[in-house]
């Protein structure tokens, strides 16, 4: 398991694109036959893709003091690749494209490699206090919104499946936003989670490729994103971007409440 801190917003002024890189992109997450993790300094959530190879378990760390992954911590899985299937409390799960899979505190999991084609799970934890159901739930099932417009490039549907409303969990959200055809922005006007940090995955990109936006409002800096690629977003900072071509995002949050609503908007006017 691979460690990033996040320094603090002043810093990021004098920094070169290879460390803001260094210290918010994660571009190496899924390869085949293994699975890759990162520990962020943003509310002690870890990052990960999983491209597995016959049975493969989520292991247990060293680096968190417990006997196993899931002991004091919830996982969110969805599956960006072809189907699978995953075991998890003594359970199966099969897991189509897009499917979405909760893991409650202590429900160990593996990972199944199937006879063919290749699942690949983009994974999202944060520490838990409290049990909540292991729980499948596939995009149809999503609490799914319609934003933005044509006139300004940003129509898209956000399907929110861990959430208060939906699958419950202690304090992990995530789903998933799909931009229309034609459109490119995504949280634009944009604003910021003060009380709860932030990790975009970018994926369907394919060869196209997505200017991510960060900082402060009024220093911003970006990042060039592709396909499959990660950004963490500390609470501090505005998290917005525009792609080449339409593409979807996989959002997922932790920090002080689950309120979908609780944001600081920030108008376009304002950044510099």
């Amino acid at each position: 398991m691979r460690f990033i801190y996040q320094p603090r917003p002043e810093e990021i002024d004098s920094m070169p694109a290879a460390d803001l890189r260094r210290s918010f992109l994660l571009d190496a997450l899924f390869e085949a036959g293994r699975l890759n993790l990162v520990y962020t300094s943003v509310d002690r959530m870890i990052v990960g893709g999983v491209m597995p190879a016959g049975q493969m378990p989520l292991p247990s760390l060293p680096e968190l003091g417990t006997a196993s992954f899931t002991e004091r911590r919830e996982v969110g899985l969805i599956n960006i690749g072809d189907p699978g299937a995953i075991s998890a409390g003594g359970s199966r799960y099969e897991l189509n494209r897009l499917d979405c899979l909760y893991v409650g505190l202590g429900d160990e999991v593996v990972f199944e490699a199937p006879a063919s084609g290749q699942p690949a799970y983009y994974l999202l934890s944060c520490p838990a206090h409290q049990r909540y159901p292991t729980r499948r739930v596939t995009p149809a099932e999503a609490d799914a919104v319609e934003i933005g417009d044509e006139r300004h490039a940003s129509r898209r549907t956000i399907r929110k499946l861990i959430h208060p409303g939906g699958v419950r969990s202690c304090q992990l959200v995530m789903g998933i936003t799909e931009l229309a055809p034609n459109s490119v922005w995504n949280t634009m006007p944009p604003h910021l989670h003060s009380r709860r940090s932030e990790i975009y995955l970018y994926f369907d990109l394919g060869d196209e490729l997505l200017v991510h936006l960060m900082g402060t409002p009024d220093r911003t800096r970006h990042l060039i994103v592709r396909d499959r690629q990660a950004v963490v977003s500390p609470e501090w900072s505005l998290h917005s971007g525009a792609g080449t071509a339409c593409y979807r995002f996989i959002w997922g949050m932790a920090g002080e409440n689950q309120t979908f609503s609780d944001i600081d908007p920030v108008p376009p006017q304002s950044l510099r």
